[in-house]
């Protein structure tokens, strides 16, 4: 399973609107994520796939990945992924998911589709959205369920109501950090931040909270409003100046190493291994986004 270099952004589009589609390609976010569940009535479920399935193929070239979200119920997630696993698919969301053997169950339904289609066996991935508290009391063994996984987030909105409380900071803030340690402990990427998806309208509050998400170790988030993607992307990056910053780090500790000194200081900082892992990690992230 190869992983994406970047999903700073997934921006939500609903698989049956093609006027959002063709709007979503140009407001760059990392990832299109077609929605077939909250976004879709029951009763345009079938007619949903059929639009997916079009959507992914036009797709192909005009976007660096594409992920669908299906539905939660068994019956209905086959169906969905018997319409949407073609060429041109990158990831299958899997909301409110309650535990590890959910996802080897899709896992396998994705593989046997790849097979019969012939495309590259485990190239598809899968993302865990955790969105009731059987979910989040699970939270390690869904991160390790698969090596199809490559990401794990909260779902705000519906976590919330399943704790009975509102989808506030305060609440998901815990939540948040359990999924965040469980993403790293298993080597995938955390999602998400400590907020209600739903408020796109208050761009101060959503960037602070982006922000803040950044800081806590939060990869990239999803997004339900154009206006989400470009905080995400600036923020789910490293700044000129912090790029700049880890550089003087590492050129200084390696002359330090070799010198046999491993503990020194740079812009009255303490600079020892742990801060160089760090430089190194924004350095990297810096040079997988190329020139900017």
């Amino acid at each position: 399973m190869t992983h994406p270099t970047l999903l700073r952004s997934l921006l939500f589009v609903p698989a049956t609107s093609e006027k959002l589609l063709h709007s979503a390609v140009r407001r760059g976010a990392d990832a299109i994520q077609l929605d077939l569940e909250d976004a879709i009535a029951v009763g345009d479920k079938e007619q949903a796939r059929q639009a997916a399935a079009q959507a992914i193929a036009w797709l192909q070239g005009r976007t660096p990945y594409v992920a669908v979200r299906i539905n939660r119920p068994l019956r209905m997630a086959v169906r969905d992924l018997e319409a949407v696993v073609a060429p041109g698919l990158h990831a299958i969301t899997a909301p409110k998911t309650p535990d590890g053997a959910t996802l080897r169950l899709l896992d396998e339904t994705i593989g046997e589709l790849e097979a019969e289609r012939r495309l590259p066996v485990g190239a598809i991935g899968l993302i865990a959205m955790i969105e009731t508290a059987a979910g989040l009391a699970n939270v390690n063994e869904i991160a390790t369920a698969t090596p199809r996984l490559l990401a794990l987030t909260v779902g705000p909105e519906d976590l919330a109501a399943s704790l009975g409380a509102q989808p506030t900071p305060d609440t998901l803030y815990a939540p948040n950090m359990l999924a965040l340690i469980a993403a790293r402990r298993a080597g995938i990427i955390p999602l998400g931040y400590a907020g209600a998806i739903s408020l796109y309208g208050d761009k101060a509050t959503y960037r602070q909270w982006i922000q803040r998400a950044a800081q806590l170790g939060f990869e990239g988030a999803f997004c339900i409003h154009p206006n989400q993607v470009e905080i995400c992307n600036d923020l789910f990056q490293p700044s000129a100046e912090a790029v700049a910053q880890a550089r003087r780090l590492i050129k200084a500790y390696d002359r330090h190493l070799a010198a046999g000194v491993g503990v020194f200081t740079v812009d009255g900082q303490m600079v020892d291994a742990p801060v160089v892992a760090r430089a190194r990690t924004i350095v990297a992230k810096a040079e997988a986004l190329g020139p900017q």
